[in-house]
C-alpha cells in the first residue's frame, strides 16, 4: 500500500491532521483523528470483504483516511467537513499517483459518507458511510451520556 504510505506521509495531510487536532485538543466527544481515520479504514475493509465488493484496498484506505481531513474548517469557517475535506483530497491523492477515475470515487465517497441515502450502497460510497457509523465505541466513551447522537444511531455493542 505505498501510495496509503504517501498519503499519511504528505505535507497537506500532515497539515490538516494536526489542525483537527488541535481544533479539538478539548473536545469530550469523538474526535476527528488519526485514530478515527484507520478504524474508520479498518471497518470499511472488513465490509468490503464481507460484502465481496472487491474495491481496492487503497482506495478503501485513501477515503477512510481524507474523509474527515477538513473537519478543523467547519469549526473555524463553518464549511460542511465533507466539502472541505474533498476539496483537499485530490491535491493528496495526485501527489500520491491516484489516477483521475480513482480520484473521482474517492471524492464522491468523501462527499456522501453523511448521506444517509447511501447507506445501503454495495460500494465505496457505502461502505465508507456505515464504516464511520460504525466506528465509535459509544459503549465504552464517558461523553456517551452527553452526546447528541440519537439512541439508535449509538454503537452500544461491538459489531467490528
Amino acid at each position: 500500500m505505498d501510495r496509503v504510505d504517501k498519503i499519511l506521509k504528505h505535507p497537506l495531510f500532515q497539515k490538516n491532521l494536526e489542525e483537527n487536532n488541535t481544533a479539538e485538543a478539548d473536545r469530550r466527544f469523538c474526535r476527528h483523528d488519526i485514530r478515527h481515520f484507520l478504524d474508520v479504514a479498518r471497518i470499511a475493509t472488513i465490509l468490503n470483504l464481507q460484502e465481496n465488493l472487491q474495491i481496492s484496498k487503497e482506495l478503501v484506505y485513501a477515503a477512510a483516511l481524507l474523509h474527515d481531513l477538513g473537519k478543523h474548517m467547519q469549526y473555524s469557517e463553518g464549511i460542511p467537513h465533507e466539502k472541505s475535506s474533498a476539496e483537499i483530497a485530490p491535491f493528496i491523492l495526485k501527489d500520491c499517483n491516484f489516477d483521475e477515475k480513482e480520484t473521482c470515487v474517492i471524492v464522491e465517497a468523501i462527499l456522501t459518507h453523511r448521506d444517509e441515502k447511501v447507506a445501503t450502497e454495495r460500494n465505496l460510497k457505502g461502505i465508507l458511510y456505515r464504516a464511520d457509523k460504525a466506528s465509535r465505541a459509544c459503549f465504552a466513551c464517558e461523553a456517551e451520556a452527553d452526546c447528541n447522537w440519537k439512541e439508535g444511531k449509538k454503537n452500544l455493542t461491538i459489531k467490528y
